[in-house]
């Protein structure tokens, strides 16, 4: 699948897009940090461009990937959210990495959000997981706040980490899980609506 064949997703912040070469630096610079700790990292520089390469064959092999979360403003790159479904993965994954500095701004929630909606409407999935390693608090609770619940049953990747599995289309439509959702995204796109204490990415 060529660059320009894949999906365009569009947020009230967001663009996302396929990655593309030009995108490189910032993933380089975030997985050869101690950022990267959580996802194998830090990695080399060489260890690090063979993934972005991987990232971006990843859509020709499977149909669906990674997508550069990009500001609709700036179009600065902020980090990249998708599918995620390697040799030796026991399920298809969703997954992300939020650059340095970007933190509680809910761009997470925002990009993750939609791209499993696509996953899910497009696609056709029925049913997704995120691994998870214990230690980073941040991620497990940003799939507590996507109603993902963690699956003890699920098999790991190699048992460092936790499987937290996402609730079902047919399960988001029924719950108000949704509206919750979007009702976080509001308090971050207009902070005069953000609770006090509201978790962030």
């Amino acid at each position: 699948m060529a660059h320009s064949a894949i999906p365009v997703l569009e947020t009230e912040r967001l663009v996302l897009k396929g990655p593309a070469p030009e995108d490189y630096p910032n993933f380089e610079a975030t997985f050869t940090s101690f950022r990267a700790r959580f996802m194998g990292g830090p990695l080399s520089e060489y260890e690090s461009w063979m993934l972005y390469a991987a990232e971006i064959g990843h859509w020709q092999i499977h149909g669906f990937g990674m997508w550069m979360i990009h500001d609709r403003n700036t179009d600065a790159t902020l980090g990249m959210a998708g599918g995620w479904y390697p040799k030796g993965w026991p399920e298809r994954e969703i997954a992300w990495v939020i650059w340095p500095r970007v933190e509680g701004r809910g761009i997470a929630l925002e990009a993750v959000h939609a791209a499993r909606g696509w996953c899910y409407d497009r696609l056709g999935w029925d049913t997704a997981v995120t691994y998870v390693d214990p230690k980073n608090v941040s991620s497990v609770r940003l799939c507590e706040r996507l109603g993902a619940r963690r699956d003890d049953s699920a098999r790991t990747i190699d048992s460092h980490d936790i499987v937290y599995r996402h609730p079902a289309p047919a399960e988001l439509r029924a719950t108000p899980l949704v509206a919750r959702i979007e009702a976080e995204l509001a308090g971050h796109i207009d902070p005069s609506c953000q609770p006090k204490g509201a978790p962030l990415d």
